[in-house]
């Protein structure tokens, strides 16, 4: 696998995704617990909304993020392309 210069942006673009991942899985993990926060579940619904967001604009730039249908491939099949997010 050749080493390719990815652009600063895509750093942070990624590490965007990463924090906003972050954030719906402890908020996933204190809503099993209070199920009744109306609070909690707004602002599981706006992050869940803002990594939706950020994963259009990341494909649309970098190629795809997900497998199992969980992403789009451009033509030609471009999941052979390198360096994947999980690379960096």
């Amino acid at each position: 696998m050749a080493n390719k210069q990815l652009p600063k942006a895509y750093y942070e673009l990624l590490e965007e995704l990463q924090a906003c991942d972050f954030v719906l899985v402890e908020l996933t993990l204190y809503l099993d617990t209070h199920p009744n926060d109306y609070e909690a579940i707004e602002q599981f619904n706006e992050y869940a909304k803002m990594r939706k967001q950020l994963k259009k604009r990341y494909e649309k730039e970098y190629g795809p993020l997900q497998q199992y249908g969980n992403s789009y491939s451009s033509y030609p099949w471009n999941w052979d392309d390198t360096p994947w997010p999980w690379q960096v």
